[in-house]
């Protein structure tokens, strides 16, 4: 078993731990896991997010407005998730982004939500964590009109666009999709990002890796994605979670 994991990006606030949530989490660190970020897509489950990182010492949150919720956001709930962003365990703002997959919310919306939140990271100088499917263009035409700092969240895109993110200072974050059969395109832009911005994920309740694919998926798995990522990297899988999590104290500033 491997040590020292830390899963930067996890929705343990999602109803599919109702049942076990307390029993799921006081198992994380029998099970190699040092610390998680658990992380909110709109007010309600920024709140949560905030209480799981108040509650048990190695969680961390991150609150704002998901793009699927995009078409509910208001000024007085972007109100109340700034004043969280104070919060010494609320680390970064997100998830935040596009989603031109489900256009849950009308484009339109979901731009004007995420311009309006990168504009509040760039001005509490406070990192970002991005959803981006389908969306590549204008994701990027609007990252480089912010000085922002954070991670692609699940990445997904082109080794192209991967080159272009990390010119711009960003972090990739890679989830259990990188073990998929049909992951070709992620392990190209897997093999060109650097170390030194990889971060591990595992985006639970999803995206479990191979060979528990279909089954909730929880922090431990994450040891399948970085034995994918450790091959591609030509590291020893304990070496890569071990970095990985270094990039995620820094990226986050936790010590």
């Amino acid at each position: 078993m491997y040590s020292g994991i830390f899963d930067s990006h996890a929705h343990y606030d999602d109803e599919r731990f109702d049942p076990d949530r307390d029993e799921v989490i006081a198992a994380l660190q029998n099970n190699g896991v040092c610390n998680v970020i658990d992380v909110g897509c709109n007010l309600e489950t920024s709140q949560k997010a905030a209480a799981l990182a108040q509650r048990h010492p190695f969680f961390y949150a991150a609150v704002g407005y998901h793009p699927h919720e995009a078409e509910n956001f208001t000024e007085e709930d972007f109100s109340e998730i700034t004043d969280m962003l104070r919060h010494p365990k609320v680390v970064a703002l997100g998830e935040i982004g596009l989603d031109y997959h489900y256009d849950l919310s009308p484009r339109d919306i979901q731009m004007e939500v995420f311009d309006l939140q990168l504009t509040a990271a760039e001005k509490l100088d406070i990192p970002i964590i991005i959803h981006t499917r389908e969306a590549t263009q204008d994701t990027l035409k609007l990252l480089e009109k912010h000085n922002c700092r954070g991670v692609v969240h699940c990445y997904s895109g082109s080794a192209e666009t991967a080159k272009i993110l990390v010119k711009m200072g960003y972090h990739i974050g890679f989830t259990g999709v990188i073990t998929f059969p049909n992951a070709r395109k992620i392990i190209e832009a897997c093999d060109i990002v650097p170390p030194d911005r990889i971060l591990l994920e595992t985006d639970c309740p999803y995206m479990a890796p191979v060979p528990f694919r279909g089954k909730r998926c929880w922090s431990p798995m994450i040891e399948k994605t970085a034995e994918r990522v450790a091959q591609i990297k030509e590291m020893e899988p304990q070496a890569l979670i071990d970095l990985a999590r270094e990039n995620t104290q820094r990226l986050f500033g936790i010590k």
